[in-house]
Parts: C-alpha cells; structure tokens; sequence
C-alpha cells in the first residue's frame, strides 16, 4: 500500500470549535503508526484535474477567497483560511497521483490523506466542509487519462456524497454508491436518485441501526459491482458513522470499518486485479478516527 499525504494539509484552518480541523491529522497519523507502506508527497493539482468536474470560473472563485489572514466563510459549514486553496489542491493532486500509481502497478492499493475533504463539493457550490469534488476528479482522470471503461466510486461516509452524486451524475463509465444516514444533512440520498444512466446506488440508513444493517444493505451491492467487474475501485472513506462521532448517530463500530474496507478489497480482488485508491472524508471524534483509521489502513495493507 501506498500513502499520500502533504504538509499543506495543515494549512487549511478552521475557527475554534469547528469539527473539521487540523488536529485530525494528527489522529489520522496515530491510525497509521503501526503501517509500513510507502509514504509520497501528494503533488499538487494542475488546473486541468480541477477542470474535470469544475468550471474555471468556480475554481478561480475559490482560489480568489482565500484571505490573506483569518478565515472567511463560505456557507454555514465551509471555511477557508490563508492555504486552504493548496490544501485542497494537494488533496485532488493526491488522489490523482495515487490513481496513477495504482493503475501503474506501483502498489495494489493507495491511501489520500487530505483536508478538506471532497465529497459535499458540487459543481459550482463550496459546501459541508469541502472545496473540490476530490475522488470525482480522480474517478474522471481514471476515465480521461487512463481509458478505463468501468471505475466504482464507493462512499461509506456518514453523510450523503452529495457532491460526487453531482459531478458523477452524467458519467454513464462510474457506477457511485452512497450509504448514509437519513434523516441527516445535506438532506440527499434517496434510493429514488438514480443517475442520468441508474448508475448511482444510495442506501440510506436509519438513525441507530448500527453495522449489522449497513453490512445487509452493502453485500447485495458489492455483489451486484462483482458482476459489473469495476477496472479500479475509488473510495471516500469517511469515518463519522463511528458511535462516538459527534455529527451523527449509525453507531457502527471498529469492526465495521474493517468489514466494509475488507468487502470492498474483495470486490477489487475479483475484478481489477485489488485495485483501491482510498480518500479520507470525514471522522469527527479524535480517537475514534484514530482507531477507525488504523483497521481500514490495516486491512488495505492485506493483514485482517
């Protein structure tokens, strides 16, 4: 396995208070101690990786905002201080050399670690933490760059992927599937969203009914993908379904994230030759990403 990451990520702050900060990287870096990948500097991001899911005209507006000190805000969730348009663009360069990397048969799986996170990001809309659609760029330079035909975007994030739903809506070549707990904001999800193509799958789970019924809602998917046979499988693995997680309530536990990282390396396995590229998402509670973070790191690095 391999692991991307870049100081900037540090860069990006948030006011006091405010669950998306920089000391989740250093719970991040806890979770990972014991791993022996191979550690790269995420690059950062040229403008065309951003122009694959973003009009110009948004990233300017983007990279524009930034102040040159303090913070400013952009809605009532998302932020941006002096570095945050480099944070961002280390997380879609990131993920896109990992996509390289991985697809090069440097490694058989990779893991982006980044803030902010990517998957609220819409087309022309800064939201719920994040700036650009980070594994939805990626998705598309899998399918641009590299030719691939078939790639899975799959997101376990408590909340809805709302942003990669959007960026990914048209792409008949990306199967995406959200699980997320409803009701929860942004309010997205609804099995009756589809695609353009029925290439996207939600699975909305209710407040509190835990890992046993995220694993009845996943297995019949992950399946179903087998046949499908995805040439590389993107992942945005948030970590905030946790039961300690402050932002929300699906009580999963450790294992679960072993399981659900475990079932995705093994749908890879069968069809693309174990290809997974992972991008952290969210994880609110200090310890509990820690924790969470060190079973999927593991069972990426083959050791369950």
């Amino acid at each position: 396995m391999l692991i991307f990451a870049a100081p900037d990520s540090a860069l990006h702050v948030t006011p006091p208070g405010h669950p998306e900060r920089v000391e989740r990287l250093a719970a991040v870096e806890r979770g990972l101690a014991g791993s022996g990948a191979e550690r790269r500097l995420s690059p950062l991001a040229d403008l065309a990786n951003v122009l694959r899911c973003h009009p110009a005209r948004y990233h300017d507006a983007i990279r524009d905002a930034e102040p040159a000190r303090g913070v400013v805000q952009l809605d009532p969730d998302t932020w941006m201080s002096p570095g945050s348009h480099a944070a961002a663009m280390r997380a879609v360069g990131g993920a896109v050399a990992a996509v390289d990397a991985v697809l090069a048969g440097d490694a058989a799986r990779a893991f982006v670690v980044a803030r902010p996170p990517g998957h609220h990001a819409e087309r022309e809309r800064a939201m719920g933490f994040c700036l650009f659609g980070t594994v939805a760029i990626a998705a598309r330079h899998a399918l641009e760059v590299h030719g691939l035909a078939r790639v899975a975007v799959l997101d376990f994030d408590v909340h809805h992927g709302n942003g990669t739903q959007d960026l990914l809506w048209d792409e008949a070549r990306v199967r995406f599937v959200s699980s997320h707990q409803m009701p929860l904001w942004p309010g997205t999800g609804s099995v009756r969203e589809r695609g353009a193509h029925g290439q996207v799958t939600n699975l909305p789970l209710p407040p509190g009914s835990g890992g046993v019924a995220m694993r009845a809602a996943w297995t019949p998917v992950l399946a179903d993908l087998a046949g499908w046979r995805p040439e590389l499988v993107l992942v945005s693995a948030g970590f905030d379904a946790h039961r300690d997680d402050p932002l929300a309530g699906l009580n999963w536990e450790v294992e679960d994230f072993a399981w659900i990282t475990a079932a995705i390396c093994d749908l890879a396995a069968e069809s693309c030759g174990g290809r997974v590229v992972s991008c952290l998402e969210g994880g609110y509670d200090l310890a509990a990403l820690a924790a969470s973070v060190a079973v999927h790191a593991r069972v990426l690095e083959g050791k369950r």
